[in-house]
């Protein structure tokens, strides 16, 4: 038995796949010790299988909220003297242009721990300042008077001259700390987003590493793989030496799964919309997933490849609340997953959006989770009159309000990740998941144009489906001197050469087998003057291919104008069988179970159908307004809109 588990911010989501069937599971989350739910998910699915399993697939966010809630390493960071400020100073673009009192996200090392080290290689890797062994020696004093739990080392021109970090990283060894060395987490240029990103990695990796090595011990038969950022998987004895790519491990996941389903119903141009009950993340596949390397964490560059996901705050637990101005807000304040919602009884007070969602009739109080957790409607009634009392709202415009807002973030978030990068939304199916996606679905391709919605049969655990069906991932990096290196394929081969083959070993070593190995090469090229780099694969096409996708992505290209090559990339993935999706049975004739009466507006309830999904016939339609009611997703079929029902259980919804 293989178990993918994705651990949510209120719920642990499970699927396991045995003797070519796939089995589901959900449980609470408990935010102070995600493993304990992990435990306790996969012993339930052990005793009803009657196999425990032998390879667990993770999706984590435990390095994500150790930096949110800045519970990280104590870390110190050694750099080139002269250049203690750069992490600091970072870049002078300003995120708030007019903002006069915009306050800088807060470091995650303290300016007591940053050691300008007396070192210096020069861009053409002349040594104008050795690192003799007195200064080693300097150092290795102040690590140990300063008692840091992990070290980041970034020297100026490290990511093509790595020696003086690795000299230094070998003296630093016997001291039981975890170093962090640039020119092995992103040897590339751009000082400021090297260190940022080696810093993150040092800061994050002693809280990622006990975290998976407590795991380990609970599940000492069991290999356990690590989901990236990047959408791929990492064997979890070598997550420690990259935790910084465990920062998106879950929404990963699900941008996986969204497009593994697109692709079995024959669509590849998508926008995910996955929002659960703590946030909403959005992200845009043409044909295959959109990397980024300027991913950003409250301000803080990473700049490795990872999957283009934008999140907001936007989830079934999200806070309505008030502004100083008398404005309402919903979220990105969350009730999480203890108290959560104001109708789970367990003492929160403020309404929320699976409140709204409750009390307008979209959700079903004794049929959620599939009856296992029943909903309290009385208690969301009771915060939504408390709240708009204050304002003089009535329940019912307060909660269309709140959903009405919800919708509108998650509407921008599906711009930001399109309409902003230059593609136009309405040549693309929306797939949306998550517990609360198919809630608000279709309004959102309405106010869009998009024509199709593909809510998936797993649509509640669609995250851990993405990540059981993801393959492991190795991604290696050489850094260029831009301006320094030639633009022709043969250097570049030759200079990758040694690359490629050590990343081989690396990953051969590890038990797999070469034959299942997919090897991708590729190179960042821009033009000379150029502050940004586009990817292209190397190949003896490498300048033409350039030139395309420039002229593709920004609508012109400069033929004439001298290239820079600043990084070679090698990816190399294990492939995996093709997924077997499982048969969907389903009823033999369209049945109403009961009726839920839908607040269209804050003086018009409707009677409407509910349909529940397992229930549902292949190939069956029906129209709008109508629920959907799965055993851990509720699909909303608005007016005006229609439901199809396909052989595998996935429901398409479409303007009727």
């Amino acid at each position: 038995m293989r178990v993918a588990v994705d651990t949510g911010g209120t719920f642990t989501d499970f699927v396991a796949e045995s003797q070519g069937q796939l089995f589901t599971h959900k449980t609470s989350s408990v935010p102070e010790d995600p493993a304990r739910a992990i435990l306790q998910g996969l012993n339930c699915l052990a005793e009803r299988l009657g196999s425990p399993p032998r390879e667990v697939l993770h999706g984590t966010t435990v390095g994500t909220n150790a930096f949110l809630t800045r519970r990280g390493a104590r870390v110190a960071l050694l750099t080139t003297r002269g250049f203690e400020g750069v992490i600091f100073i970072g870049r002078q673009a300003r995120p708030e242009l007019y903002n006069f009192s915009v306050k800088k996200p807060p470091s995650v090392v303290a300016k007591s721990l940053v050691l300008g080290v007396q070192e210096r290689v020069l861009a053409d890797g002349t040594v104008e300042v050795p690192l003799t062994e007195e200064e080693i020696a300097r150092v290795r004093l102040w690590v140990k008077k300063h008692k840091p739990q992990a070290v980041a080392i970034s020297f100026l021109h490290a990511y093509a001259f790595p020696e003086h970090e690795r000299r230094l990283a070998e003296r630093l060894a016997d001291l039981s700390l975890h170093l962090s060395l640039s020119s092995e987490i992103c040897p590339e240029f751009r000082e400021f987003e090297r260190t940022s990103t080696t810093l993150l990695n040092a800061y994050l990796a002693p809280v990622v590493g006990e975290y998976v090595r407590r795991l380990g011990k609970a599940l000492p038969k069991v290999r356990i793989f690590i989901m990236q950022s990047s959408g791929g998987l990492l064997p979890a004895e070598e997550i420690e030496k990259r935790a910084v790519m465990t920062l998106l491990s879950g929404p990963a996941g699900g941008v996986w799964g969204a497009l593994a389903v697109a692709r079995s119903q024959g669509f590849s141009r998508i926008l995910t919309l996955d929002m659960g009950g703590t946030s909403t993340d959005v992200s845009l596949c043409d044909g295959a997933p959109t990397y980024t390397h300027e991913y950003k964490i409250e301000g803080h560059p990473v700049a490795l490849p990872l999957l283009d996901i934008h999140t907001i705050g936007a989830g079934g637990g999200s806070l309505a609340w008030f502004d100083p101005g008398g404005a309402l807000r919903v979220g990105p304040q969350s009730a999480g997953a203890d108290p959560g919602p104001a109708c789970y009884g367990r003492g929160g007070r403020n309404p929320t959006v699976t409140d709204a969602h409750l009390f307008v009739g979209r959700l079903l109080p004794h049929r959620f989770l599939g009856g296992h957790m029943p909903l309290l409607p009385e208690l969301a009634t009771r915060a939504l009159i408390e709240l708009g009392r204050s304002r003089t709202l009535s329940p019912e415009a307060l909660a269309l309000s709140i959903l009405e807002i919800a919708a509108t973030n998650m509407e921008a978030a599906l711009r930001k990740v399109s309409l902003e990068r230059g593609h136009d939304p309405r040549d693309f199916v929306l797939v949306a998941f998550g517990g609360a996606g198919g809630l608000q679905a279709a309004e959102l391709a309405e106010r869009l144009g998009i024509s199709r919605v593909i809510v998936p049969r797993l649509s509640g655990v669609l995250s851990a489906l993405g990540i059981l069906l993801a393959e492991p991932r190795f991604d290696f990096t050489l850094g260029l001197r831009p301006g320094r290196d030639p633009v022709s394929y043969p250097f570049l081969r030759e200079k990758l050469s040694n690359l490629r083959d050590r990343a081989l070993a690396e990953v051969k070593a590890l038990g797999f087998s070469e034959k299942d190995l997919v090897v991708t090469e590729k190179v960042n090229l821009r033009y000379q003057g150029q502050a940004f780099e586009i990817t292209v694969p190397l190949s003896p096409r490498l300048v033409e291919d350039f030139h395309r996708e420039h002229q593709r992505l920004y609508g012109f290209c400069l033929t004439g104008r001298a290239l820079e090559a600043t990084a070679l990339r090698i990816t190399i993935s294990v492939k995996r069988p093709e997924p077997i999706w499982p048969p969907f049975e389903g009823g033999k004739s369209l049945q109403i179970r009961e009726k839920t009466a839908l607040l269209l507006s804050p003086k018009v309830r409707e009677q409407a159908p509910v349909y529940l999904w397992e229930e549902l016939p292949p190939e069956a339609e029906f129209l709008g307004p109508a629920l959907v009611v799965g055993d851990y997703a509720t699909v909303f079929v608005p007016p005006h809109f229609a439901c199809a029902v396909d052989f595998h259980g996935n429901l398409h919804l479409y303007p009727s």
